[in-house]
């Protein structure tokens, strides 16, 4: 215990501040339980506490010394010789906020009034303050709480603080904008509450949490509808009592929500799918299982159900059945088959939310363009998206498009009944740069139109990420610029095809395998592009194989196949047949073909065996080149002469007269070589 000295005749303590005072009244005002005591501060030697002491009013204090223990503790200090030092007061730390209090009015030349004196609430206070109003859990309390943390205690409108209280100083801009932040707050506040029982009731529902918390995600919308409904549910007389959450409560449970939810996820829905549809009804639920059913009535599958009604527009769930079911008859009626129906409005949704006018005017816009009911049907059924996704203007303009290639409206109306994938190119971004490269690389107009009627899907292909390095590769291995543009047009497929999966494999079979030299590959594939057609090992495989067989060494069948590429292209049962005919009866050599790989090209019964036998009735004997690269003219003139020739040969006249000639050419039986020489045709 502290020791005194009083000694009376201690000299007057120097002047307070008047802000000191103000302290120093707050304090005792606040905290002092006998007001006619006055309040000592000492600050000993030692900071570790503060003495305090409650005098007399009458009494003077006097400066004391501080005993020798407390002084030991703290041995740098130097012990004070003057026995009257002045005793400095502190505010007192637990009445901080009092004095910042006094300080504000005091500094601000407004007098205090004990009735004010009260602070206004921080931020983080009044967030608690909402957090405890509006929760709905009854959260873990200590003991000494200052309020109730449950609003489902009896005394929780006393314990609490008044909502009023946070709103109060309304008058100000600044103080409504913090008013519109602590209403936002409360909403939020209150969404969580309606999340909560919403949870609750997935949990009785026998739904995990994952999927609960994921589908809540979805389903702002819907929860919002719910406070809207449990607020306004507070004007009617049988739930004014009610609290929001007994109230909100029984607006999900009187929704069936809930056994939808599981009907849905029955039904293949995934849960975002779930959620959109159930915000889409905007509180009509039942509509949900209304077309769903009807979904399922035209054969619309598995997880195509969500995908439909999600995509079909926001209007889909007000439109009735009866609404619905004449357009499923009108399409029925212009050649869509009823079981092509679900496919259809599976990958088109979009014709769902069309009225029957509407859709009218789209089907006749493909109708008049010289399509039948069964063209119109299987181009719906091949493409649906033609029919519900691109506006009338938009067609119509890529349709006068094509037009500019010298297409007739019938010629356009057969193409997008073969290929309706056309209709879903832009003019501006995709069909202009690829005709403007097609220019480029030397392709007129009319070889455009070719492409166009033969390969229609080719105005369907990227130019950069698929024409592009293919036309590239053709310039790498050696194909110049006129010839890549002949190949495009004589076989526009080849575009087509993969170029790592198919143009690629196909070049190093013919470099490995089959002998073409490096020198030779570009004028391999500028003539015969239709390889790239072929399977390398059903079909160009097995004709090299064949070739090889026949002695032919891989070397000399690069030549062969650099002389006539399409030799690898013909059929065994085919090649077979003239080999044979060739070897046996025509008794020719192996080199006949080598010198010659063209012979396979030309028809066995139309044109070798006739040719052959006109040789063998005049005796003559002509190479294969000589024998069948010519008309049937050419090669009757051929024959004359050569029998003339040898007429004159034999009757010793080398230099007979235009009579001899003229007796000569008509000794030759003309009849027979038009009989033998007929129309023949190419293999």
């Amino acid at each position: 215990m502290a020791r005194f000295s009083a000694d009376p005749v201690a000299p007057a303590a120097p002047a307070i501040s008047e802000q000191n005072k103000a302290i120093m009244l707050s304090s005792s005002l606040y905290s002092n339980p006998h007001p006619h005591l006055r309040l000592l501060h000492f600050r000993p030697p030692n900071p570790l506490s503060n003495v305090v002491l409650h005098l007399p009013s009458n009494q003077k204090p006097n400066a004391t010394v501080a005993s020798a223990d407390l002084r030991r503790n703290n041995p740098t200090e130097k012990p004070s010789t003057n026995v009257s030092d002045p005793i400095q007061p502190e505010p007192r730390k637990h009445n901080s906020k009092s004095a910042a209090l006094v300080n504000q009015y005091l500094s601000s030349g407004e007098s205090p009034n004990p009735q004010n004196l009260e602070p206004p609430l921080p931020e983080e206070e009044k967030v608690k303050l909402l957090e405890l109003s509006l929760v709905r859990k009854r959260t873990p309390q200590f003991p000494g709480s200052i309020y109730v943390q449950s609003p489902s205690d009896s005394d929780v409108g006393s314990s609490l603080p008044p909502l009023q209280s946070l709103f109060r100083n309304a008058g100000s801009e600044f103080d409504g904008e913090d008013d519109r932040k602590i209403i936002r707050r409360a909403l939020e506040i209150r969404r969580k509450v309606t999340s909560e029982i919403f949870k609750e009731a997935m949990r009785k529902g026998k739904f995990g949490i994952t999927y609960t918390d994921n589908l809540l995600g979805w389903l702002s919308d819907f929860i919002d509808f719910v406070m809207i409904q449990a607020a306004s549910m507070k004007q009617l007389p049988e739930f004014a009592h009610l609290s929001f959450n007994l109230r909100a409560k029984t607006v999900i449970e009187e929704s069936n929500v809930v056994p939808l939810i599981r009907w849905l996820k029955h039904n293949s829905l995934s849960y975002p799918q779930i959620g959109k549809l159930i915000c889409m009804s905007k509180g009509k639920l039942e509509s949900i299982r209304r077309l769903v059913e009807w979904l399922k009535g035209i054969h619309v599958k598995g997880g195509y159900l969500g995908l439909t009604l999600t995509k079909a527009g926001g209007n889909i769930l007000e439109r009735s059945n009866d609404e619905l079911d004449e357009i499923v008859s009108y399409l029925e009626s212009n050649g869509v088959r009823m079981v092509w129906i679900g496919f259809v409005m599976s990958r088109c949704p979009y014709l769902l939310s069309y009225s029957l006018e509407e859709l009218k005017s789209r089907v006749e816009f493909f109708l008049n363009m010289g399509m039948n009911e069964k063209d119109f049907g299987t181009m719906v059924f091949d493409f649906p998206k033609v029919l519900g996704q691109y506006s009338l203007e938009d067609m119509n303009q890529k349709v006068n498009y094509l037009k500019e290639f010298g297409l007739e409206i019938e010629d356009i109306g057969r193409l997008l009944a073969y290929k309706p994938q056309l209709m879903n190119g832009s003019i501006e971004g995709k069909w202009k740069p690829l005709v403007k490269y097609f220019y480029y690389l030397g392709i007129s107009k009319e070889g455009l139109r070719r492409m166009l009627t033969i390969k229609p899907v080719v105005f369907c292909l990227d130019l950069e990420t698929i024409i592009v390095p293919k036309v590239q590769f053709f310039r790498d291995i050696g194909v110049r610029d006129d010839g890549i543009s002949n190949m495009l047009v004589k076989f526009p497929s080849l575009l087509t095809f993969s170029l790592y999966k198919k143009i690629r494999p196909v070049v190093i079979f013919l470099m490995t395998k089959a002998g073409v030299r490096e020198k030779d590959i570009g004028k391999v594939i500028a003539l015969g592009p239709e390889l790239f057609g072929y399977s390398i090992v059903h079909k160009l495989e097995v004709n090299l194989k064949y070739f090889l067989s026949l002695g032919i060494h891989t070397r000399t069948l690069g030549e062969m196949i650099a002389d006539f590429p399409m030799l690898l292209r013909y059929n065994i049962d085919i090649l077979r047949p003239k080999y044979q005919y060739l070897r046996r009866t025509m008794v020719r050599p192996l080199q006949d073909i080598i010198d010659f790989p063209r012979f396979f090209s030309y028809s066995l019964e139309g044109r070798i065996i006739p040719r052959h036998q006109v040789l063998v009735e005049n005796h003559i004997n002509l190479n294969l080149r000589s024998m069948l690269a010519c008309t049937d003219e050419e090669f009757k003139n051929k024959v004359a002469d050569i029998v003339e020739k040898r007429q004159r040969f034999e009757s010793g006249n080398v230099d007979g007269s235009l009579s001899v000639v003229h007796t000569t050419r008509n000794s030759i039986d003309s009849t027979t070589l038009d009989d033998s020489l007929g129309e023949t045709r190419e293999d």
